[in-house]
């Protein structure tokens, strides 16, 4: 079989309680299963994709590449000899029977039991469920292992801007997922605004794949790195892959504005234009700089990743709020979780990028075999612990340097839409946070219903906690707030047929 191949592996459901649980299969979740195996553990990995590779390696879907005929080579991607290394480890277990892979299957609940845990497992995206029989590859819908590792990743984050609900507008890392599976662009002519490094390679991908980009607007001032320049000298290939991205826009012509944001989003019935603007350090709009980009059919927008903690929430893992003010889950060296036998790898212990990720999923694969082999406990080496410690110094400087933009709230008008799910304005939200006392997300979902909808706060949660916390601004909001939309009992959609069969 080779790499990346669509549907070329899938679990067996023999085993009823396996050594190590990974859920995810993303950089972290691959690096874990790799470290896993190399221990000697048996390992289910549990993924809601077709195949692994997560958001960052992420493939064609079966029926584009047979529609398109692109073949999957790793162009649209970074990293791709590691995730060649990652993937062959991967399949050798599968091969050698060492580890069931059960794809396109979402994790609705996390139990923690005496020893060890219980993943309550369905079909993703309302599917039919992966592996070979679905549903009856892990015992009655649940997989249990002795110990676990969540490497379940982050997505988005979103701030709501006027306009930002119209046809054609879509989270950054959106766009950069649908070129990656289906082998196109979801339009012609894109704007690019938000924040972070990110917004770099959606646009490459955008050019590479024949699109056009009209401009990229970053929100703050890469002065913001000049005091952290000593942080990025010690991860070097950031700046070579930097470099990469800086030719590339030189060669496409890409306009790349810093200080700039998106303050308006128009069009009838879909994306046509945008309106952009300069913005002073105190997020106020600078006198006389708005423009206007037409003939666009396309946005991207972001400011950062959220982690995704549904899980760890639901096991009680302790959490703290990372230096961008997004909560994360608190690990050791180890990356061992506040619960016993709990581990956590990649974005959810704090946005740092691939290479962090891998990092800590090497050492969390590792710890978790060893522990649930009663095997004895071994030093970390001392070069992995400083990679990790490059990596995400590395992180933090690039969390301070690009903020969430001060002033975002104070453009968005009481009709601009919050919650897209409910189609809650920002109106009714600062009406609930002024006359009701509504200053966290739990009150604002009880009493505008912002949150209530199919994502369930995954897109809207960070700026309805922003806008409810009058003390806040359009600053960080509190933890408290930030946790109230992250604690889902269900942590996934699925349909009812997946309670039918529980045990208990």
């Amino acid at each position: 079989m080779s790499a990346g191949s669509p549907g070329a592996a899938r679990p067996t459901g023999r085993a009823e309680v396996w050594d190590v649980a990974i859920v995810g299969a993303g950089p972290a979740g691959l690096a874990a299963a790799a470290a896993a195996l190399a221990e000697g553990a048996r390992v289910a990995v549990i993924d809601s994709a077709e195949q692994p590779g997560g958001q960052f390696w992420r493939h064609r879907s079966e029926a584009a590449a047979q529609e398109t005929g692109v073949p999957d080579d790793g162009a649209l991607h970074h990293g791709w000899s590691e995730y060649l290394s990652l993937r062959a480890a991967f399949d050798l277990g599968i091969a050698t029977e060492r580890l069931d892979y059960f794809p396109t299957t979402s994790v609705w609940m996390a139990r923690a039991d005496s020893p060890g845990f219980t993943l309550f497992v369905a079909p993703a995206h309302g599917g039919v469920g992966g592996g070979s029989g679905g549903l009856g590859g892990p015992a009655r819908g649940a997989v249990r292992a002795r110990r676990l590792v969540l490497a379940t990743g982050g997505y988005d984050r979103q701030i709501p801007i006027p306009g930002w609900d119209l046809p054609g507008v879509m989270a950054a890392g959106g766009i950069q997922g649908f070129v990656k599976q289906n082998g196109m662009l979801p339009g012609r002519r894109f704007v690019i605004g938000g924040t972070g490094p990110f917004l770099l390679p959606v646009a490459a991908n955008i050019v590479q794949s024949g699109g056009e980009v009209a401009a990229v607007c970053e929100s703050a001032s890469l002065a913001g790195w000049i005091p952290r320049a000593h942080r990025a000298a010690g991860v070097p290939a950031k700046a070579l892959e930097g470099a990469g991205y800086a030719w590339t826009f030189l060669r496409a012509r890409i306009p790349y504005r810093v200080r700039t944001v998106v303050t308006e989003i128009l069009g009838d019935g879909r994306v046509e234009a945008v309106r952009t603007a300069r913005v002073a350090a105190d997020g106020s709009v600078v006198a006389g700089s708005s423009r206007l980009i037409e003939g666009v059919d396309g946005v991207g927008l972001g400011w950062g990743f959220t982690p995704q903690l549904e899980l760890p929430l639901q096991l009680g893992a302790a959490t703290a709020q990372d230096v961008d003010g997004s909560l994360i889950a608190v690990v050791d060296e180890a990356q061992r979780s506040s619960v016993p036998g709990l581990l956590l790898a990649g974005e959810i212990t704090g946005v740092g990028g691939s290479v962090l990720a891998v990092l800590e999923g090497r050492i969390a694969g590792r710890q978790a075999a060893r522990e649930a082999l009663g095997a004895a406990p071994t030093a970390i080496p001392r070069a992995e612990l400083r990679a990790v410690r490059r990596q995400r110094s590395f992180a933090e400087a690039m969390h301070l340097a690009h903020p969430v933009p001060a002033g975002w709230a104070d453009r968005v008008t009481d009709e601009t839409i919050a919650c897209r799910c409910e189609e809650v304005r920002v109106g009714e939200i600062r009406r609930t946070r002024d006359d009701m006392a509504g200053d966290d997300a739990r009150t604002q979902k009880g009493v505008t219903r912002a949150g209530m909808g199919w994502c369930q706060g995954r897109v809207c949660g960070y700026a309805v906690s922003c806008l409810a916390d009058a003390g806040s601004g359009s600053g960080a909001p509190a933890a408290e707030s930030l946790a109230q939309a992250s604690k889902r009992p269900v942590a996934q959609p699925v349909p009812l047929s997946a309670l039918l069969g529980l045990e208990d």
